[in-house]
This record gives structure tokens, C-alpha cells and sequence, in this order.
């Protein structure tokens, strides 16, 4: 039966809201140690380093400063991302000259979210701006660079209108789009891909919750280990903006790398340990496989990691909790 395309698009405006949302509750200290490594290396030596000063600078409440922007900012783009890879699948298929009901290949649909991750990141960009200014507030208040005042999400928004006026919102656009487009073409790649492995010439609509959040989270990292060192230099450009004019995205690049080198835990890969899946909850780019949303907490790479290695009756106990037969999706887990 066809589908309504304004029933589709509210689902998948739907799906990845929750996406979004379940991302962030779960990501958010991950991302704020991500940041502040990116962007203040010098200060820390380490993941556990930044962890251990970051509770005792200003507690546990640091670990979620801008939680509220970083929830809009996944709602925003999940929202946008899924209801536009619809359309531009519909659009790869006339560029290529296929069937509007064809089916389309993993290179074809990794193509689809990139030119849909476009559109999102126009959504994202000025909400992570002020995300990331909230996180790392601490450092650069105490570095000098700017005066103290009040870290609100409004005080924030403020600043930036008197400073820089409504376009201020948009310092790292440009990183924010290099990150994004190839980012994306990565990660719907390596989640098709994977569905396609898992599916063994079945059909991919008969994957169960497992083995979409397997692939959800290979696509996660695939996304991080193309676009990390970008994500790193749009982190420098957002946050140092704060204190005057900031070089854009080649001079910024130019400069981490000279001065700091593109080494683990200096310049281009600081906070690289803390990275996969801090914003590729997107398992959920199952566009919910049409309602499987019991799979979406799980779908985050990180999750899949950990449960690997969690005793066998923990893993076992964890979905039977959640209603998920996974000796049924996945025997060689021996529950």
C-alpha cells in the first residue's frame, strides 16, 4: 500500500525527534569533555583527566551545560535530516534515472543522507554554537578571555545578537557543512551497508532491533573516523569566536596543525576517545524502520561496545527487560 508522503514525512519528523532526544540524555557528558578537550588541549591530558577536573571546576551539573541548545540541536537536525532523506532519495532516483518506487543501493542512499545532512546543518549550526560556548564558558572565563557573567543559555543568546547580530549565529557554518555533507555520506553508508550484511539476501525490512543497532552504530563510527579532525577545528571557531574575531576554517586548520600537530590527544584528534556516537544516535536513521522504536535507546555505538562486554547473564537480563529475544537475532552471543 502507498504511503501518505505528509503521514511519512510526520513520522520521520517524529522518529528522529525521539532520536534526538534519547542522544543527548544519554551523550551529553561525553560531548561536553569532547568539546572542551577540542578546544583547550593544553588543559588536559587525557579523557579521565578532563572528567576528574571538569567535577571538581564545577561539578556534576558541568557534565549537562547546554544540555537544553544541544537538545534542540539534535531534535532540530534528526527532524530535518530524516524528513528531508525521503526527498532526496526520491531526488537520487531521477538523478540516476530509477523507478520512484525502485530500490535504491547503499551507495545511492549514502548519497541521499549526505545531500540531506545539507539542510540539517543550517538548523544545527546556530544551536551547537551556543551549546558549545555554554560548555567550555569555564575555561574561557578563567583563561582571561572573557568576563565573568552569567552561563544561561539566554545570556548566551544575548551576547551573540549584541556582538555579532542575527548572523553571529552562524560562526562555523562552513566547518559545520564539511563535517556534516561527507560525514553523513559515511554514516548512511556504513549503516546500509551493515543492514545489507546483517539482512544475508533477505530483505533489509526483516532486520530485527539488534542488528539495526549494530548498524547504526558502525555507521556512527564510520561518520566519526571520516570527520573528526573537522569537527575539532568547527569546536576552536564556535567557542574562541567568543573573544573576538576568529580565523575561518583553513586558517584555523592551518594554525592547530602547525602549532600542535594532528597527533592523539593534540591538536586535530583531542577528545577523539570520547567522540563515536555522541551525535550518531542515529540508528534511528532506520527513519525508525516505520515504528521499531524499541531498538533506539540501544542504537548508539557506544552502548553496542558496552554491551559486548558485559557478563553474559547482564546482557541477557538487559533485553529481556526491553522485550528483545536477541538469541533469536544473534546466536553466536551464546546468552
Amino acid at each position: 500500500m502507498k504511503s501518505n508522503p505528509a503521514i511519512q514525512a510526520a513520522i520521520d519528523l517524529t522518529a528522529g525527534a525521539a532520536g534526538g532526544t534519547a542522544c543527548v540524555l544519554t551523550g551529553q557528558p561525553f560531548d561536553t569533555l569532547k568539546v572542551k578537550m577540542q578546544t583547550f588541549p593544553k588543559l588536559y591530558r587525557g579523557l579521565t583527566d578532563c572528567c576528574l577536573k571538569t567535577y571538581s571546576q564545577v561539578g556534576f551539573r558541568g557534565f549537562y551545560r547546554g544540555t537544553s541548545p544541544a537538545l534542540i540541536a539534535n531534535i532540530a537536525e534528526n527532524s530535518v535530516l530524516f524528513m528531508c532523506y525521503g526527498f532526496c532519495q526520491q531526488v537520487v532516483r531521477k538523478a540516476v534515472g530509477l523507478d520512484k518506487q525502485a530500490k535504491l543501493s547503499d551507495l545511492h542512499n549514502a548519497a541521499a543522507g549526505s545531500f540531506a545532512s545539507a539542510f540539517a546543518a543550517l538548523v544545527l549550526c546556530p544551536t551547537e554554537l551556543v551549546k558549545c560556548r555554554l560548555q567550555t564558558m569555564y575555561e574561557m572565563q578563567m583563561s582571561g578571555k572573557i568576563a565573568k557573567s552569567q552561563n544561561t543559555v539566554w545570556s548566551v543568546v544575548k551576547s551573540i545578537l549584541r556582538k555579532d547580530g542575527p548572523l553571529g549565529f552562524y560562526h562555523g557554518l562552513s566547518s559545520t557543512l564539511l563535517r556534516e555533507v561527507p560525514g553523513y555520506f559515511f554514516f548512511f553508508g556504513g549503516y546500509e551497508l551493515s543492514r545489507s550484511f546483517f539482512a544475508s539476501g533477505r530483505s533489509k525490512d526483516e532486520l530485527g532491533p539488534v542488528p539495526l543497532m549494530l548498524s547504526g552504530g558502525v555507521g556512527g563510527i564510520c561518520l566519526w573516523l571520516a570527520v573528526y579532525p573537522v569537527d575539532c577545528i568547527k569546536s576552536r571557531i564556535q567557542v574562541l569566536s567568543m573573544s573576538g574575531k576568529q580565523a575561518g576554517f583553513l586558517g584555523t586548520f592551518i594554525t592547530v596543525v602547525r602549532n600542535e600537530g594532528p597527533l592523539p590527544q593534540h591538536g586535530l584528534s583531542s577528545g577523539a576517545m570520547s567522540a563515536p556516537g555522541i551525535r550518531t544516535g542515529e540508528p534511528w536513521a532506520v527513519q525508525a524502520e516505520r515504528a521499531n522504536l524499541t531498538a533506539a535507546p540501544l542504537g548508539r555505538p557506544e552502548t553496542a561496545v558496552l554491551l559486548l562486554f558485559l557478563p553474559k547473564i547482564s546482557r541477557k537480563s538487559i533485553f529481556s527487560v526491553i522485550g528483545i529475544d536477541i538469541s533469536y537475532h544473534l546466536p553466536c552471543w551464546e546468552l
